[in-house]
């Protein structure tokens, strides 16, 4: 290790803080040639490794945990450009005049020429030749193919220094039917101990990331090992850096895994059960729980058993329950997960046929809709990682869950596969409904007892996972999903979107969800004490579900007139315009926080007498929203909309670029289509504005609302 620490000192001379372009992810070291160079902090406040470097034999390589490294605004920010050119002379063995190759990284050569060395912009066409040519090479490894990594591979054996960034999170977002163990920086770098794990790393200075905390020891993964078999008490720290270690590392690992396999067989079995949350004081069941998990990940389906609290969450499947075969039409044109009404049992295996036409078109199945993991939050209520994908890759495929869970198919984005035949065989059947095609009746005599303990609500715009429980004695389904439809239909004709979309939103009921007391995405998750208002549509009609409009308004807002400290703010236009378009009420009424409007006045007049500083609107999201109440009880909901909808037919060119920008856009854009001056109005709500907007609505009569004059 004394070599690499020597490079680690090397590497950070004249280097005291370095960017964090985007949100970069944290990197995985398990080699005793292999050092930290700099660390961050993960979202449980332990460090991880950000920068990376090894040196074994003629082997040398820095690692940085994301591509944007490479970027003209990273370079310039901070110390980053220092740490780069500190990195090409070490990787070069301080060779005065290095031949520098870069692949695909256009602002990294420019800079490198900026220092004087002699950059060879490595092409397609003349790849061997121009490896062959240089002492180090630059790349993002996920722009190599598996035949370039076996010749970079070779290159850094015979003595060429690798310069490397990469993100993990970034590229399982992007290739969602791989794991992390095929990501090309690590199929790259597996055999020298360092790679790119899952996860977000939350900055530590201003800019990004100080170089002068020293990473604690256990930041590097063999140490934290070695610590963990001398008996050396388990930390918060420790068991950070052995789970992403053990969910990173590849299966052809045979030293790591199964030395932290033994020790963690030494835990207690009472924790699999999960009969109470998993906290930060049992690390050591934390970390046993993360090796089982990736174990049954790497098992095969086949040989797979259920998993103890599978009896808790998501549920049991009655043994007596009949094992069925179905066949279901999968309409490949419609992107993202397809409900089939069946649902695996825990433990137990299901069997998937498709026809050769199918193979290889990115379709997957994936058992189990809690695709939320908890791997970051200090307790568990539930195991951290309950849903599992399989990829179709063959006519048959063999899939298996140890928690159990719906059974879906996934379809990736502009799949040509056509009207693809499913047969799955083994599964059980779940409640499920799909509006204006089952039959009412028979879903109340037979269909919403179907022994799974999930089931699936099916709407043309929306579709609904709950506990089956809540469904037993469901009578009108129907009506259920014509107000969940109307409610999406709202939020597309605010947001100016077709009504048609691509694929039916999700809103899935949770044990435990990843943050928040709900929150959006696909799909939108919820904590399971909603699930029976879900379909309670008496109570929804009348009451609303504040909260349910809030996040699917998040997966309709946009970025081009949402400006800094907007983000909780504009979201809430789509839960106001819900109360008035679908439950025909005040928009007002949805939230106690504006139901009152002598309350919300006089909360405006406080903060005028206050100055009507920015920084305490940004900060506040009801006060901000009262902005835009005014707006709407002045001119109604029809100006809005056309200011959206002006939005969404600009051209690429024409969208606002900053916050100034978008904040000036809105503004005029707001005043054109009421027809008035509103730049006052921002002026008194204190909402930075420049003199060019304001000449472009100076020609129109000024307007601010009566309780502001």
């Amino acid at each position: 290790m004394q070599t690499v620490e020597q490079a680690r000192r090397r590497l950070l001379e004249e280097v005291r803080e370095i960017a964090a372009p985007g949100i970069p992810g944290p990197l995985v070291v398990v080699s005793p040639n292999a050092s930290v160079v700099a660390c961050a902090q993960s979202a449980r406040n332990v460090y991880e490794p950000v920068v990376a470097v090894v040196e074994e034999k003629q082997a040398r390589a820095v690692a940085l945990g994301h591509p944007g490294y490479f970027g003209a605004e990273a370079i310039a920010t901070a110390d980053t450009g220092r740490l780069l050119l500190n990195a090409v002379r070490w990787l070069s063995k301080e060779t005065a005049s290095p031949a520098v190759g870069v692949y695909g990284q256009p602002a990294l050569a420019d800079f490198l020429r900026q220092h004087r060395l002699q950059v060879i912009e490595i092409t397609s066409d003349r790849w061997r030749e121009q490896l062959r040519a240089v002492q180090v090479f630059c790349c993002s490894p996920a722009s190599l193919n598996s035949t370039q990594i076996r010749e970079v591979q070779d290159a850094m054996r015979r003595g060429v220094g690798l310069l490397l960034a990469d993100l993990g999170w970034g590229w399982l977002q992007l290739n969602p039917d791989k794991t992390i163990q095929q990501h090309h920086g690590n199929l790259l770098t597996a055999p020298f101990g360092v790679f790119w794990a899952d996860g977000y790393l939350s900055r530590t200075s201003p800019h990004g990331y100080r170089t002068d905390i020293a990473p604690p020891e256990e930041c590097h993964a063999l140490t934290a090992l070695r610590a963990l078999r001398a008996g050396k008490p388990i930390t918060a720290q420790m068991e950070q850096t052995l789970v992403q270690a053990v969910r990173t590392l590849p299966a052809s690992d045979k030293q790591f895994i199964p030395t932290l396999q033994k020790v963690c067989a030494t835990v207690t079995p009472e924790y699999r059960a999960l009969l109470q949350p998993i906290t930060q004081k049992e690390p050591l069941a934390r970390l046993a729980m993360a090796v089982e998990i990736e174990q049954l990940r790497r098992t095969d389906p086949r040989r797979i058993r259920a998993h103890p609290s599978a009896q808790r969450f998501p549920g049991a499947v009655p043994r007596e329950a009949p094992r069925v075969r179905r066949t279901v039409a999968i309409d490949t044109r419609i992107p993202r997960w397809h409900s089939t009404g069946l649902y695996a049992a825990p433990g137990e295996t299901i069997t998937v046929r498709i026809p050769a036409s199918a193979v290889n078109k990115g379709l997957g199945v994936r058992i189990g809709v809690h695709t939320d993991t908890l791997w970051h939050l200090d307790k568990w209520e539930r195991a951290p990682e309950i849903s599992f994908r399989f990829p179709m890759r063959s006519p048959v495929t063999y899939a298996g869950n140890a928690f159990g869970g719906a059974v879906l198919i996934e379809v990736p984005d502009n799949c040509t596969a056509g009207t693809v035949p499913v047969t799955i065989e083994g599964a059980v059947e779940a409640p499920y409904y799909v509006r204006s095609e089952t039959d009412p009746g028979e879903w109340r005599r037979r269909i919403r007892y179907a022994p799974a303990p999930w089931a699936e609500l099916q709407g043309k715009r929306v579709i609904l996972s709950v506990p089956s429980q809540v469904v037993r004695q469901l009578d009108d389904p129907e009506s259920v999903l014509a107000f969940w439809d109307e409610v999406v239909d709202a939020c597309a004709e605010l947001a100016a979107q077709p009504l048609d979309r691509p694929y039916p939103e999700r809103y899935v009921c949770d044990q435990q969800i990843s943050a928040g007391y709900m929150h959006s995405g696909y799909p939108i998750m919820t904590w399971m004490d909603v699930a029976p208002l879900v379909v309670d549509v008496s109570r929804l009609r009348t009451e609303g579900s504040w909260g349910h409009f809030h996040e699917m308004g998040h997966n309709h807002q946009s970025p081009d007139w949402t400006f800094e400290g907007t983000g909780e703010v504009t979201v809430n236009l789509f839960s106001m315009y819900i109360y008035h378009r679908v439950l025909r009420q005040p928009f007002d009424q949805g939230h106690p926080a504006i139901r009152d409007r002598q309350k919300r006045l006089e909360r405006v007049k406080q903060y005028l007498a206050r100055g009507a500083r920015f920084a305490e609107w940004q900060s506040d999201p009801f006060l901000a929203l009262t902005m835009y109440i005014q707006v709407i009880e002045q001119f109604g909901w029809e100006p809005i909309k056309q200011v959206i909808a002006e939005y969404r037919r600009l051209p690429d060119h024409q969208r606002p670029r900053n916050d100034d920008q978008k904040r000036d856009e809105w503004m005029v854009r707001l005043s054109h289509a009421v027809g008035r001056n509103l730049a006052p109005f921002f002026d008194l709500w204190g909402v930075p504005i420049s003199s060019s907007a304001r000449a472009r609505v100076a020609h129109l009569p000024v307007w601010i609302p009566e309780e502001m004059r």
